[in-house]
């Protein structure tokens, strides 16, 4: 059994203000993502401007954080909220709302942009799971999202959660959802692919993983199952995923069209 080693989630205190490692954790994402996307830009010869990237990153990080807030509290705090509105102020974020804020920040930059979305979505694809995976690491460090109790030798004892050892399910999701899911998807990425295949690379894989882990991660306890007995709340929110990632890699590869490149449009 392992303790859990009670970090600080304040990182930095300046008076009255506090810097928590979980806001540090998003900017880390974007950081991330930003050099990311300039590098597989650059390494695939991809049309965009420094100013294109920057206003992409823009715009995601603003539908990354208002949509995983809005999510949260309609996935998931729906009834709470009726009852005091002033939720949707404060608490935590839903990666299922997030991604549906990237969806609409991708559309709407492509629509400025003159784009075509699945241009768009396929560059961002795969530069987001270092992000994720820093949230999950932001989750570990405020000792939330906890995993289900287990008598596995790494099962940890996690404050506010009993004296029960548990699974340590922002660490499995850290290793899935930020480093398993990079490289696979960057490295399917670093060749020319068919526009949809590497959203639907990155659909199919994350909504499997996050299917997959469900199973180790203790249920929202205002919430429970929400079918069979055994399904919960972010299962039930990952089989739409798999089933679009299923039909864009399919989809794509029968349509066969490639992403505009710096070589193309100057031709």
């Amino acid at each position: 059994m392992l303790q859990y080693p009670d970090i600080n989630p304040v990182a930095i205190s300046l008076g009255p203000i506090a810097i928590h490692w979980y806001g540090i954790m998003y900017l880390i994402g974007f950081a991330a993502a930003w050099f990311l996307a300039k590098y597989h830009i650059k390494r695939r010869n991809l049309a965009y401007s420094k100013d294109d990237l920057a206003d992409l990153v823009f715009y995601c990080a603003i539908g990354v954080i208002v949509g995983g807030r809005l999510g949260s509290i309609f996935f998931y705090n729906f009834e709470a909220f009726l009852q005091n509105p002033k939720l949707l102020l404060v608490g935590g974020m839903s990666f299922h709302g997030g991604f549906i804020g990237v969806i609409v920040a991708i559309w709407v930059f492509a629509w400025r942009r003159h784009r075509k979305y699945f241009d768009v979505a396929d560059l961002v694809a795969p530069v987001v799971a270092i992000g994720l995976g820093a949230g999950r690491m932001g989750n570990f460090i405020n000792g939330e999202l906890y995993g289900r109790t287990t008598d596995v030798p790494w099962g940890m004892v996690f404050p506010h959660a009993g004296a029960e050892p548990r699974h340590a399910s922002q660490l499995y999701q850290f290793f899935l959802e930020g480093v398993l899911l990079f490289l696979i998807v960057w490295i399917f990425a670093r060749k020319a692919r068919p526009i949809m295949t590497v959203s639907g690379v990155f659909a199919l894989v994350y909504g499997s993983q996050r299917f997959f882990v469900e199973f180790f991660r203790q249920p929202d306890s205002h919430i429970g199952f929400v079918a069979f007995d055994w399904m919960t709340r972010g299962q039930m929110l990952s089989v739409p995923m798999i089933l679009i990632g299923v039909f864009l890699i399919w989809y794509g590869n029968k349509r066969a069209e490639y992403p505009p490149t710096t070589e193309s449009t100057n031709n």
